[in-house]
């Protein structure tokens, strides 16, 4: 297996990119494909011992954040996110990863790799912290209108994700909305509630905003301009409250000492409010393995961002959700999957 990694995505790349993925190829004895300027790729290389893991295909454009990204995509044919997007169109490398322009990346993807057999439109899959661990949430970004049949689709999609990736035997799939009642929501979530509790999945029901980070639910649906909203602000709470906490603790030496004590705890929450332990967000619905990383990604995001490629290739995930959607189509049909 070879994971192609755009080198120049990201605020901090290339040095950050490649020291990531040099860190995910030698940890883990993952294959990394470095696409980008080779001169800066080999100068950052050339610290380190690569073990053989680790190769470079040169690319000689970058496509910036501010740029209309279909149009970049087609005209910068030679940019670090095509070319690597199109080593796994070619079958030589089996995953993309990407901390550049997310809507490059997903232009990339959706021209080279296309979709799966039976997805409209492709989700943006967000891992959010919960009280008891992680929850799943899709749409965050990729669709800002979404239909009922595409909230369908992100509900058997993130099924498929929590299950094979998140390790969970049963993820509890819910709807987000206004209320729990089956009569709140809009005219979306109203019409996309009998969908999905007809899609063979453990489907809960309505959930609100309160239930995503109390554990109760695994799988959050819901479209992306909400999903992008809730992440967001969920990241600025995180922000928020850490440096509230450095703030009251610095008011007085009594919390300073107490602070001495707590700090493994204090470490430990940083950790699990920390983007860069989750690596990045996978592009599900197109025909092969996309990870999108947030912009400001550092190595450590880099190399987790490599290691869940590698997990969702290993898992065949791509092939799961088309399977799942092949056998809702028997089921609808009058047939049985059992």
């Amino acid at each position: 297996m070879k994971i192609a990694v755009d080198a120049m995505g990201g605020d901090f790349s290339p040095r950050e990119v490649v020291k990531g993925a040099l860190q995910a190829a030698m940890e883990y004895g993952i294959s990394v494909i470095l696409v980008g300027d080779e001169k800066q790729v080999f100068a950052e290389l050339d610290k380190s011992d690569t073990g053989g893991l680790v190769s470079v295909v040169h690319a000689s454009e970058v496509i910036g954040m501010g740029e209309p990204p279909a149009v970049a995509v087609r005209r910068k044919r030679d940019s670090s996110i095509v070319r690597a997007t199109q080593l796994v169109k070619d079958g030589e490398a089996s995953a993309v990863v990407s901390a550049g322009s997310t809507g490059a990346a997903m232009a990339s993807a959706l021209i080279y790799l296309g979709r799966i057999k039976g997805i409209d439109r492709p989700a943006i899959a967000g891992v959010l912290p919960n009280e008891k661990s992680f929850s799943l949430m899709l749409d965050v970004g990729a669709n800002v209108d979404s239909k009922p049949v595409n909230l369908l689709q992100f509900g058997i999609m993130g099924y498929q994700y929590a299950k094979k990736i998140m390790g969970i035997d049963n993820p509890r799939v819910g709807l987000l909305s206004n209320g729990e009642e089956t009569t709140k929501g809009n005219e979306t979530t109203l019409a996309a509630f009998p969908q999905l509790q007809n899609a063979g999945i453990n489907f809960i029901g309505n959930v609100e905003g309160r239930d995503i980070f109390s554990g109760g639910v695994d799988v959050i649906v819901c479209d992306g301009f909400i999903g992008n909203i809730v992440l967001k602000a969920g990241e600025g709470m995180a922000f928020m409250l850490l440096k509230m906490i450095k703030e009251e603790i610095s008011k007085s030496w009594l919390a300073k000492s107490g602070a001495v004590l707590a700090k493994p705890a204090l470490k430990a929450l940083q950790k699990r409010l920390d983007y860069n332990e989750y690596g990045g967000a996978p592009f599900l619905g197109v025909n092969g393995v996309s990870i999108i990383c947030h912009g400001s990604s550092k190595a450590m995001a880099i190399k987790n961002a490599v290691k869940l490629a590698r997990d969702s290739v290993d898992n065949c995930l791509v092939e799961e959700i088309g399977a799942s959607l092949v056998n809702m189509e028997y089921r609808e049909a009058g047939g049985s999957v059992e």
